[in-house]
């Protein structure tokens, strides 16, 4: 069966439509074969509450952060990771604005995720290379069905897999970071968290520069204002600003400006005149 490609543009996306979606299909309809669905988010890109009962699902995005959630738990999910649903187990996933966010949809499972109903996996240098490759209408059959051994042997089952895997941290810089990007407004500093996590202040901080190569300061800048610029499309400055834990509309002003190159009012304006 000759490869499958298809793909969509919405000129005009309403809500939590995509900008576009691209399909690429291989070995379809056998059990080694691969479906990948490729997206560019517009504004946010939700899938929402869902359960597929005849294939397993990986979401994973090369340049964003996503927000999944399992039942009663969620998790933030970054590069280097990647979201595993098998079959028939409901979840959600949700993207920010202007980001790529590949879905991924298999009749196997991974040999690594045996066992693993849902959650955040380790996504292997070699296997993101892989997937953004076959993802691309130059892509034969052959040379998709080899990746995709490739991809599924490139991923780890859990958290502690993943940092061993890299070689960075502890993992207590990831969980705090997936507890920000569902509260960016939480005014917990360094000391807090080191308390929460029952570890030293210094081990916390050094676990940050190593697994994000920034201080906990910044990484919780960072996610405070991609958080902001969704809630910009839908809420004043002065709300987004409280919501995401700054004091003053002024401080988040500046702070935003410093981080995009113009003020979060414009920001807001040009995404309404640009539909999205």
């Amino acid at each position: 069966m000759s490869p499958r490609r298809h793909s969509v543009t919405v000129t005009e996306p309403v809500g939590t439509d995509p900008l576009w979606c691209e399909e690429y299909g291989y070995g379809l309809g056998r059990v080694e074969g691969i479906l990948v669905l490729k997206y560019r988010s517009a504004a946010v890109l939700e899938f929402g509450e869902s359960r597929q009962d005849f294939l397993h699902q990986l979401y994973w995005s090369p340049d964003g952060m996503l927000s999944t959630r399992y039942g009663a738990r969620t998790q933030f999910v970054g590069h280097r990771e990647a979201f595993w649903a098998h079959r028939a187990v409901t979840h959600e996933v949700r993207a920010a604005d202007r980001q790529t966010v590949y879905r991924i949809c298999l009749r196997e499972t991974p040999p690594a995720l045996a066992g693993l109903r849902a959650g955040a996996v380790s996504m292997g240098p070699e296997a993101a290379r892989l997937i953004e490759a076959i993802a691309r209408p130059s892509c034969d059959e052959a040379e998709a069905l080899a990746a995709r051994a490739r991809i599924m042997a490139g991923l780890g089952p859990t958290t502690a897999d993943f940092v061993g895997h890299h070689a960075n941290g502890t993992g207590f810089a990831l969980t705090v970071a997936r507890a920000l990007s569902h509260d960016p407004g939480d005014e917990a500093g360094l000391a807090e968290w080191a308390e929460r996590l029952h570890v030293s202040v210094k081990t916390l901080q050094r676990d940050f520069e190593r697994e994000f190569g920034m201080p906990y300061s910044k990484v919780r800048t960072k996610l405070r204002l991609s958080t902001s610029r969704v809630l910009l499309e839908s809420s004043p400055v002065a709300e987004v600003a409280h919501r995401v834990g700054y004091s003053s509309p002024s401080a988040f002003i500046t702070a935003f400006t410093r981080e995009y190159g113009c003020t979060p009012g414009r920001y807001a304006e040009r995404e309404y005149d640009s539909g999205g």
